[in-house]
């Protein structure tokens, strides 16, 4: 059966597309088949991310509107044999998400046997945002270790729980993950950021994973390639700890015991480090 999977946040700039790309990517590479859909009608960002930008000939809102098939609509991703996106609109306005119509572009995917569907949010609480959250089966809040962002996912985690279909309905509520993103172990010990431990206190929703602050995430970005695909860099490993974390079964505190958090500890320099310019 198909899983609906949306990544949220409160906030802009927190890294959900990056995240969004990375986690379909590796749902992919495990050989899940899996669709990705941008929401953020008006920006439209993952289809450069994914790489695949040149190739957009339909969009979300053709399909919703009529005017093409879902068919027509999906890019077969490059490097994921099992991997779809369904790019985003830059020239239509939000409202032309309508709950039918993400509902009927959500079951088209589902008879067409993806395991999961990742849906990218904008940020905020505004329609894409609403429209994007609906449907979702599993919810992946991601947040930076700063008080502004993690405030704003507080109150995403409120609609979440108030306006899914799952809490129309009364059904089973939506299971909620906490993703930390842009951490840095040296900020934290220097006083400067939340700890990983402070943000899930804050926020009480279990964590699946947190992502180091990298310059490798912007050069990913600007190559066309989700960051899981930057081997042996620490937030390609950090990603593809989430999507296992993911798919494990178990009790949040028996997923993080059988794969620990890894890249959350700041180990400060000796002597000789700093006398050369370490930090």
């Amino acid at each position: 059966m198909s899983k609906v999977v949306v990544i949220t946040s409160g906030k802009g700039g927190v890294g959900k597309t990056t995240t969004s790309a990375a986690i379909a990517s590796g749902l992919a590479l495990r050989g899940h088949k899996t669709a990705v859909i941008d929401f953020d009608v008006g920006l439209r960002n993952l289809d450069l991310i994914m790489g695949c930008e040149r190739r957009v000939v339909y969009d979300f809102v053709n399909v919703i509107q009529g005017d093409a098939r879902l068919s027509q609509a999906l890019i077969k991703d490059k490097q994921c044999e099992n991997l779809y996106i369904l790019p985003a609109s830059q020239t239509r306005d939000k409202d032309a998400l309508t709950e039918e119509g993400v509902e009927e572009v959500i079951d088209q995917l589902r008879q067409m046997d993806f395991e999961f569907i990742v849906c990218d949010s904008p940020a905020g609480i505004e329609h894409g945002a609403v429209m994007a959250l609906t449907f979702a089966d599993e919810a992946i809040i991601t947040t930076n270790p700063e008080v502004s962002s993690v405030r704003d996912s507080d109150r995403i985690i409120g609609i979440l729980q108030s306006k899914s279909r799952r809490a129309q309905k009364g059904d089973e509520p939506v299971k909620e993950h906490l993703l930390i993103t842009r951490y840095s172990p040296r900020r934290v010990a220097e006083g400067e950021m939340l700890s990983y431990q402070d943000v899930q206190e804050l926020l009480r929703i279990p964590l699946i994973g947190v992502i180091p602050e990298s310059e490798a995430v912007l050069q990913a970005s600007n190559q066309g390639m989700p960051a899981i695909h930057l081997k042996g860099s620490d937030v390609a490993e950090a990603y593809a700890d989430v999507v296992a974390r993911f798919l494990e079964e178990g009790s949040n505190e028996e997923v993080l015991a059988k794969r620990p958090l890894r890249f959350v500890d700041y180990e400060k320099p000796g002597l000789i480090k700093r006398i050369f310019g370490g930090k």
